[in-house]
């Protein structure tokens, strides 16, 4: 029956926050990952500064099979495991995944990187791997060392927002706080 008046407009439903001992657990988990992530893109730096300024065809070559293993086996794994753990993280808790602009910078950076590892440097260390086997020199330096430098930097980055929460709230989490303050609803963490 229609009384005239417009249809209030739904309110975010709260979403499931995760148990204390679920979270702690899981925060231990995204930040072991994250730290490891770090470390393993370190020993890629390491390995492939060592690559590109030997003048040893050995070393070129265990150097850059030593990136091979951590690429197909550590890398991939462990990012990927970053960034699911600090998805659910951020939907199971007040932060949210769009309401802080930190949180929301995160994760975009972690998905580009985690593609990034995937797609761009898993691949230029498998070509350094075949020109080297092939006892041809490294195609590019770049292929060792680029990816690596940028990934470096976006966790060093990350690291420090994660520490720092700068930039306040989105307009989103405005949104919700101002609704949640009223009363009207909005507790949604999404």
């Amino acid at each position: 029956m229609a009384t005239g008046r417009p249809a209030a407009k739904p309110t975010a439903q709260p979403a499931a926050r995760l148990p204390r001992v679920a979270r702690r657990a899981l925060l231990c988990v995204h930040v072991v990952t994250s730290a490891g992530w770090l470390g393993l893109t370190l020993g890629l730096l390491a390995l492939g500064a060592t690559a590109v300024t030997t003048g040893s065809a050995a070393t070129v070559e265990g150097s850059v099979r030593a990136m091979k293993l951590f690429a197909d086996w550590l890398l991939l794994p462990a990012a990927l495991l970053t960034l699911l753990s600090g998805l659910v993280l951020s939907l199971g808790t007040p932060w949210g995944l769009a309401r802080h602009r930190w949180v929301w910078v995160k994760f975009w950076l972690t998905l580009a990187t985690v593609t990034a590892t995937a797609f761009a440097l898993r691949p230029g260390v498998d070509a350094a791997v075949a020109s080297v086997s092939a006892g041809r020199p490294l195609p590019d330096p770049g292929d060792v060392l680029f990816g690596p430098v940028v990934s470096l930097s976006a966790y060093v980055f990350m690291t420090v927002i994660s520490v720092l929460k700068p930039w306040g709230t989105t307009k989103r989490g405005r949104r919700l706080r101002a609704a949640a303050a009223s009363g009207r609803g909005g507790h949604g963490f999404a």
